[in-house]
């Protein structure tokens, strides 16, 4: 028997080794191939592409950390590690850990630099004061307007903030460049409605726009005391003339075609109606009413193609002098005119830094469509804009264009070696075939509408989990949409804009108008047929905070790495993001960070948005992290809610009571499991949990998941937070300050 045993075993592990000889010769030996793979991107300098990603880590580290970090501690670590890469670089693993810690150094003191560049006053609580200065931009509404004020003086202020965002209902006669006086009700920017969610306040404070409000009663045309300074002055001009020609096309087009064709031309968005966005939304082409990366790619297209085209109709200027250079010269001058005509907004520079560094890479005889281009555009704005690096339309358009771009360096490899790359040598008949094969499949996606599909579907691929991520659902039919809208970009939009935009100071414009009008309805006509049909929109539940950070990883190193081994690491990143996505955080009561509005979940499953006047962007953003596609009015539960507060049943029968008058907490207090209130709770509240404005001023936002008795919190902010644009709050006489005991997002530590 044991002879028996020993022969079975020995059978078997000569087939196991059989095996894995021939999966060896098939696969090569793994440390070799890992070795080749590693030289494949020496060679390619490959590794130099991750500096600008080492360099985002430190930016977005500073503007995600709880606590202000110190920029001496920054620039002695980065000149350390600079130190360090320069004695280490005769080992290349060493200086590139090095390199990698110095640039994340350097991405952290850019942010911190450029956070207290921008610094400047913003009102702590809600106020009235009377303001005087000059608008500095006006956009018209289909009813009222909405602009920003620039203060010279502001009675009831201890501190002039920068700038003042307000609002008005009536359509002003003035517009970009009045001095004004208004009393205006002004609130502090609005913080985060849901940990983890969007954070305007943040991106306020980058703006420099220290409050927000409404308009109260009229508002005087004053003489100004003096003028704003050139650039000012510049600015506003650009302005009234973007808001003439928004009118004029809206006015000659007409309609929803009228309004996105005028945000298309000159970037203002806010003659669409809510009902017009939906439609492009569901269709997966809001993109379209942006000044994106497409339209200034198209632009600069074609001031280069043109201009060349032109030049090359005189032999002598062909053969003689180089007028490629002299097109993308004149290409980047008119990306740069195109910028501030639009309004050179945040989105629409990071498009001009790209598409500059494109063409000057013609002009310096370099390849212009390189992923070392995108790099340094990527390193540009990090030293510039890091803020931008948490911004959707960052992460979109870069990982489009990164993307497109890997597509292109794919294919230039293939035609210029005309050999297929893989794991190690293989039999030549098999090596044949799939060369053959892949050969094929090549030439189909290389050339007419395939190409076109083939690259939307791969820029799809790389926003798809930024889509996700930040608007919490995903446009399945995006294959169909996008191809369609970029030919009518093409065609239509970008041509017409140009020609109108240069026929307009002479009166002899309407007729492109029409022709752009033309294009655009038919747009959207193809977004309501898209969006109609089943599945068109996926909604999904907000993810896990670390599932982006391995996504986005597993879209860097598929557009990154050269070599096939270390691109499918992207493989087994995308697997561990879309487990944090499927595994995100849910929650029963959601708690706004001022405590005026809560929602809470139903018996249904569905929320129910409480509150006297719930911010319906605060319940658009509870809705969508719960993957609700209600329009957020709907949601809104009048019922449960009276003068004084309103009351919400859980589905287990606790009782969640939000109060707005002292009167309500004598009875609530006693009958309630939660009390919510923005106002300071008696000390003597015998609720289990309350979450009244000393305590919401120390978590911001707050989200509760029933665990047992008890609740399992999670804040917005967190502990001991304390950032220019999320300040401490003040110490109170009688209120000992929360604790990580006390608050915790633990759910094994429930709140009794």
């Amino acid at each position: 028997m044991t002879h028996v045993a020993g022969s079975t075993a020995a059978l078997g592990g000569a087939a196991h080794s059989r095996f894995a000889a021939r999966l060896k010769r098939a696969l090569g030996d793994p440390r070799r191939l890992l070795l080749n793979a590693i030289a494949i991107e020496i060679a390619e300098r490959r590794f130099f592409l991750w500096m600008p990603v080492a360099a985002g880590s430190g930016a977005i580290w500073y503007l995600l950390a709880d606590r202000e970090p110190s920029l001496w501690y920054a620039g002695a670590a980065a000149a350390l590690f600079g130190t360090l890469a320069f004695v280490l670089r005769g080992r290349r693993l060493a200086q590139g850990i090095a390199l990698g810690l110095c640039c994340l150094c350097l991405g952290l003191l850019s942010a911190g630099w450029r956070a207290s560049r921008v610094a400047s006053p913003t009102i702590d609580r809600i106020r009235v004061a009377t303001l005087e200065g000059f608008i500095e931009e006006m956009d018209f509404r289909q009813t009222g307007a909405r602009f920003l004020l620039r203060p010279v003086k502001a009675d009831g202020l201890a501190a002039v903030p920068y700038r003042v965002r307000l609002t008005l209902n009536r359509t002003p006669p003035f517009e970009a460049g009045a001095y004004v006086r208004l009393k205006a009700r002004l609130l502090p920017p609005a913080q985060a409605s849901l940990p983890g969610g969007y954070d305007f306040a943040r991106d306020a404070w980058f703006a420099r726009i220290g409050a927000v409000g409404n308009v109260l009663g009229r508002v005087d045309l004053l003489r100004p005391p003096g003028r704003p300074d050139l650039l000012t002055r510049f600015m506003m001009a650009v302005d009234r003339g973007r808001n003439a020609l928004a009118r004029r096309v809206d006015r000659t087009i007409g309609g929803e075609p009228g309004a996105i064709a005028a945000a298309m031309v000159t970037g203002k968005r806010d003659l669409l109606s809510e009902d017009t966005k939906e439609v492009i939304r569901e269709a997966g082409i809001f993109h379209i009413i942006t000044i994106s990366g497409v339209q200034m790619t198209f632009v600069a297209g074609i001031f280069f193609v043109g201009l060349r085209w032109l030049l090359a109709l005189s032999p002598t200027l062909a053969l003689r002098y180089p007028i490629k250079k002299w097109a993308a010269g004149a290409a980047i001058f008119g990306a740069i005119c195109y910028d501030i005509l639009t309004g050179s907004r945040v989105g629409t520079e990071r498009a001009l830094i790209m598409t500059s560094i494109l063409l000057a890479a013609v002009l310096v005889d370099r390849q212009a469509l390189s992923m070392r281009n995108l790099a340094i555009a990527a390193a540009l704005v990090i030293a510039f804009q890091p803020e931008a690096l948490l911004s959707a339309s960052f992460q979109l358009s870069f990982a489009a264009v990164a993307a497109l771009v890997a597509v292109y360096e794919a294919r230039a490899a293939y035609a210029a070696e005309r050999r297929v790359a893989d794991f190690g040598p293989a039999p030549a008949a098999v090596s044949a075939a799939w060369k053959e094969r892949l050969a094929l499949l090549r030439g189909r996606l290389g050339r007419g509408p395939a190409a076109l599909v083939f690259a939307t579907f791969c820029a799809t691929s790389a926003t798809a989990s930024f889509m996700a991520y930040n608007f919490h659902d995903l446009s399945p039919y995006v294959l169909i949409g996008n191809p369609l809208t970029l030919l009518i970009i093409e065609l239509f939009a970008v041509p017409g804009a140009l020609l109108g935009t240069l026929l307009y100071p002479l009166g002899l414009d309407g007729f492109v108008w029409h022709y752009v009008g033309l294009g655009i309805g038919f747009v959207l006509w193809a977004a309501r047929l898209i969006g109609s049909m089943p599945g068109a929109t996926i909604h999904l539940d907000a993810f896990a905070p670390w599932a982006i950070v391995f996504l986005a990883l597993s879209v860097l190193s598929a557009v990154i790495w050269r070599s096939a081994l270390l691109r499918m690491t992207a493989i087994p990143l995308a697997v561990l993001g879309i487990y944090g996505a499927a595994a995100g955080p849910s929650f029963d009561v959601a708690v706004a960070a001022d405590g005026d509005a809560l929602a809470l979940r139903g018996a249904d499953g569905t929320l129910s948005v409480l509150g006297r006047h719930p911010s319906p962007f605060a319940a658009e953003q509870w809705l969508s992290a719960a993957a609700d596609d209600r329009d957020p009015r709907a949601a809104i539960d009048k019922s449960a809610c009276d003068r004084i507060g309103c009351v919400g049943i859980l589905p287990d029968g606790r009782a969640v009571s939000l109060i707005f008058d002292r009167a309500a907490f004598a009875e609530d207090c006693l009958r309630a499991d939660i009390v919510v209130t923005p106002l300071y709770a008696p000390p003597g509240c015998a609720a289990s949990l309350v979450l009244d404005r000393a305590r919401l001023q120390e978590t911001g936002a707050v989200t509760l998941v029933a665990r047992g008795k008890g609740w399992a919190i999670t804040t917005a902010r967190g502990i001991d937070e304390d950032r220019p644009w999320s300040p401490a709050p003040k110490p109170r006489w009688g209120r000992a300050p929360a604790t990580a005991t006390a608050l915790s997002d633990d759910p094994s530590a429930p709140i009794e």
